[in-house]
């Protein structure tokens, strides 16, 4: 089954919590603090399978969790770092965070690979915050929470040409005929139901990748029929072939076959009519095709190749033409810079990372930063809730309270967890 998009959610590994200890052996005074860190969380890491061509294994796993690292252990002994969880996928892949819209990776390249969910830091043991005023900290931090993401998953094929056109004009012909592709081809009028790739050889040696792309209607870029099911598999392509039933032999014209395809690309997506296009004028052995291929070079200025793809005429010519196009043809990035997540500089909105409301008597803050310090924050420990109300005062939360009109003993809740404010 040819599946081409698919949304999951990924849940990166949580670091280990560093271990609180201390050092008691005989003979060893003022021991100090012995807990280790805990180990890093996994990654979740999407890599190129070029033994892939279609993410039907994605299909039904919808949520993807890689392991926790370990957590610290006494005598400085930190944990063990969790193993990445990979997701392997085809050439042409692309990652795209469902929340910003932003494209975390486009995986063109054999053995490309990115990381999309990023492990939590494991939390450090005691060991880490022993200092010249504070030589037997006791407390510890837990580990950071890994990163969860959304995202939709899409295969653009890799193909350097394109083959489009209404339907049953023998674009699955063509494609058997040039390549040791073998999609169904049978007698009835209807179309292709997924897309088939195929590499050609030309007579002179050289080769080059050609994607038989589902049959096209008018509508098509509105969801007619196929809908746009299948035309993000053009965007990729460096020339467009349209073949082109010259006989009209189901009624159509030929000319009109053209136009309809060339708009719908360009409804589509405008840049598309940028890349080089020829006509491959098909099924030239019938009745009134030499009739209507001259009436048809009337009305366009590309090159047009007579063939006849179910008897094997004109084939060669229309293979080599491509490759010479090819060659003079550079591949060019499907995505500008600004369109990358790594090319975005994130900026707070606002001037502080973080809000308050008031609901009722509580007051209630947000922002990622302060939510990442609560979960890391071991609150058995009162060195511990020590620090984290530094961390408020630091990040300029308890003068915005203040500002608010707090008052001893109102509340102030972080996600889950409620604390009595206290001058």
């Amino acid at each position: 089954m040819f599946i081409d998009e698919v949304i999951i959610e990924l849940n990166a590994g949580r670091g280990g919590n560093g271990c609180m200890a201390f050092r008691r052996e005989k003979y060893i005074e003022m021991g100090g603090p012995y807990g280790g860190n805990g180990g890093h969380g996994g990654n979740i890491i999407f890599k190129v399978d070029e033994g892939l061509n279609t993410l039907i294994d994605l299909r039904y796993k919808k949520i993807y969790k890689a392991s926790n690292g370990a957590h610290g252990e006494g005598k400085g002994c930190n944990g063990k770092n969790a193993e990445d969880l990979i997701i392997k996928v085809p050439l042409g892949t692309v990652i795209t965070d469902i929340e910003t819209n932003l494209i975390i990776g486009d995986l063109t390249r054999k053995n490309d690979e990115v990381i999309v969910a990023q492990g939590g830091r494991g939390g450090r043991g005691n060991m880490a915050f022993a200092t010249k005023n504070n030589p037997a900290p006791a407390f510890c931090e837990n580990g950071e929470p890994g990163e969860v993401r959304k995202v939709k998953v899409e295969l653009k094929l890799l193909a350097d040409v394109g083959l489009v056109g209404m339907p049953s004009v023998g674009k699955s012909t063509f494609i058997s005929k040039v390549s040791a592709a073998k999609p169904k081809i049978a007698a009835y009028h209807f179309t292709t139901l997924t897309p088939n790739l195929g590499v050609v050889r030309t007579k002179d040696n050289r080769s080059y990748t050609v994607a038989d792309l589902p049959g096209l209607i008018e509508g098509a870029s509105l969801g007619e029929g196929l809908g746009d099911k299948f035309l993000k598999h053009i965007e990729r392509t460096r020339v467009i072939a349209h073949i082109i039933d010259m006989s009209g032999s189901e009624g159509r014209n030929p000319y009109d076959d053209y136009k309809i395809i060339n708009k719908e690309l360009e409804n589509f997506n405008k840049k598309i009519m940028d890349k080089p296009q020829i006509v491959i004028a098909n099924k030239m052995d019938m009745n009134n095709s030499l009739k209507n291929l001259e009436e048809f070079k009337k009305h366009v200025k590309c090159d047009v190749y007579p063939i006849s793809a179910i008897n094997g005429q004109g084939l060669d010519e229309v293979l080599i033409c491509l490759a010479d196009m090819l060659e003079k043809i550079e591949k060019q990035p499907l995505y500008e810079e600004e369109k990358f997540e790594s090319h975005v500089l994130y900026k707070f909105k606002e001037e502080q990372p973080f809000k308050i409301i008031k609901e009722g008597d509580t007051f209630v803050v947000k922002g990622d930063e302060i939510e990442r310090i609560l979960k890391m924050t071991w609150f058995a420990s009162d060195e511990a809730f020590k620090r984290f109300s530094k961390k408020l005062v630091k990040l300029g939360i308890d003068e915005k309270l203040k500002e608010m009109g707090i008052k001893e003993g109102d509340i102030v809740r972080i996600l889950d967890y409620e604390f009595e404010y206290k001058e």
